[in-house]
């Protein structure tokens, strides 16, 4: 592992996951971690930096996260941010006052041009993000100040005799000007690392890791043909080559020609082994009048986990390692297994896998993005339009028909979704897209076709920006195309008489219905 790296411990912010963001950015490696980590495990661990997150929590509040006041006698630079700032000034001596609520844009006027100011001029003003319900109104001793708003009079802080920066404000979200200028100073100029975390960095070290962990075992690999499965099964083959057979599980809730194109891009173009396994009758069956988006999920895992176990067996049985294409916001949002951060979903390659499966998990993206995974796999030498490739859920379409799942109302939202995307792809906005798919509602309306009334389903269709999936914003489509697909949509599939396009942002939303 790269030894230029920061670790952040999780507090509970909704913007914690942006801190690793806007760290990987300058091209440092760094995790998510919780708060109960001791301080044995970070020396071994050994970070060049340690940065305190935000949080809901009040540090005079019960039972509320905290860190050994040995944390900042380390040696270590630690920065806190907003919570951080507060758990720093609560352990070293200092007040915190409570309810003093702020939210939203404000400027902060820098006093002293050093640490993470460095190269800001003495009395600049630069607009910051507030979110906020206590704030510091006396540092700990020893401590200076760096930075003050005309309300705030400890906006930032720093230690006279170690590197301990605290701020007030969230500096990893974009509404903070110059937050990336503050997270570069910190990371290179306060913590000393060097930008050497790059995809191939990451290629080399994973190679290393599976050759090790796998001997000369047998692996096989849950293909589903997006992006995810698509780059792990890419990068676990150049580090083991025949040692791996990839399994395709035909669901039946798969996208039209999904299939197809996995058997010709795989056997094809890559070389690799792969087994097909039509098990859309068993997936089907199984989920037969079961509603709750969970339970679908945790069927759908086990499911596979038994679908793979009989391929296995079928293959000579030997296979001990099972590959999956799981990313850093699939654990996010599946366990909160970093800190104290509340579970969104479970994913169901993160959290719906059985207690009792036979198989090792070797999960090489787990702690990348979505765009590393991109950036992972173009250097693999994968082709773009793989690559680029909308993220399809490991669920598939049965987290898109709301409700219970049937072979009717997948086939119908099947056809929509496919014009949904291929007038996008011939307005030439996909790759402006971070994501868009056809939603079928549990929802009939009345409808007029042809002179006579109908009632039928009501299709919702969705379309947003993100840069990792964590945070998104809807896609805002010229009006004439989304004319032409709710037009399409209606005419040519049977069983739809009324289009909505979906304006929620995540959050609060999410960005799958399901």
């Amino acid at each position: 592992m790269d030894a230029n790296r920061i670790l952040i411990i999780d507090y509970g912010s909704q913007f914690t996951q942006l801190i690793a963001r806007r760290i990987r950015e300058e091209r440092v490696y760094c995790e998510i971690h919780p708060p109960t980590r001791s301080l044995e495990w970070i020396r071994e661990w050994a970070p060049k930096g340690i940065v305190l997150s935000g949080g809901p929590s009040s540090v005079y509040g019960e039972d509320v996260p905290t860190a050994d006041p040995q944390l900042l006698h380390m040696g270590i630079p630690v920065l806190g941010v907003c919570y951080g700032m507060q758990l720093i000034t609560h352990l070293e001596g200092g007040v915190v006052e409570r309810g003093r609520r702020e939210y939203g844009r404000a400027h902060v006027t820098v006093e002293e041009g050093t640490g993470i100011f460095d190269g800001f001029p003495a009395g600049e003003r630069t607009q910051v993000w507030m979110s906020h319900g206590d704030h510091v109104v006396q540092p700990p001793p020893g401590y200076r100040l760096l930075a003050s708003t005309e309300g705030l009079p400890w906006a930032a802080f720093a230690a006279n005799d170690r590197p301990i920066y605290g701020v007030q404000f969230h500096l990893e979200v974009a509404h903070t000007t110059r937050g990336a200028d503050m997270i570069g100073n910190f990371v290179f100029r306060v913590c000393g690392c060097e930008p050497t975390w790059t995809a191939g960095s990451y290629i080399e070290n994973e190679i290393a890791k599976i050759r090790s962990t796998v001997g000369d075992a047998q692996v096989i690999c849950g293909l589903s043909g997006g992006v995810d499965s698509s780059v792990a099964a890419s990068l676990v083959h150049r580090a083991i080559g025949e040692q791996l057979t990839c399994i395709f599980v035909d669901t039946g809730l798969l996208r039209a020609g999904e299939r197809e194109s996995v058997e010709r891009t795989f056997r094809a173009h890559m070389g690799i082994k792969l087994e097909v396994v039509d098990a859309s009758d068993l997936f089907l069956d199984r989920l037969a009048g079961v509603e709750d988006p969970e339970a679908k999920r945790k069927i759908i895992g086990h499911t596979f986990i038994d679908v793979f176990e009989d391929a296995s067996a079928r293959l000579g049985g030997d296979a001990q390692f099972l590959v999956q294409g799981t990313l850093y916001p699939d654990v996010i949002e599946s366990l909160s297994v970093k800190g104290p951060s509340a579970t969104i979903k479970t994913h169901h390659n993160v959290g719906g896998l059985k207690e009792d499966m036979k198989f090792a998990l070797i999960e090489p993206l787990r702690e990348l993005f979505k765009d590393e995974v991109r950036q992972v796999g173009r250097e693999l030498g994968l082709p773009e339009e793989m690559v680029g490739r909308h993220p399809f859920p490991g669920p598939g379409l049965a987290i898109r028909v709301l409700g219970a799942v049937d072979r009717r109302e997948l086939e119908v939202l099947r056809q929509a979704d496919t014009i949904y995307l291929e007038e996008i792809r011939s307005a030439g906005l996909y790759d402006d897209i971070w994501q868009a798919f056809a939603v079928l509602l549990p929802v009939r309306s009345v409808g007029v076709m042809g002179d006579e009334r109908t009632y039928e389903n009501v299709c919702a269709l969705r379309a947003v920006t993100s840069r990792d999936g964590m945070t998104a914003d809807w896609y805002p489509f010229p009006h004439d195309v989304l004319a032409r697909i709710s037009t399409r949509i209606i005419n040519e599939v049977a069983g739809i008489n009324r289009v909505c396009y979906d304006i929620s942002s995540k959050p609060p939303a999410t960005i799958e219905w399901e």
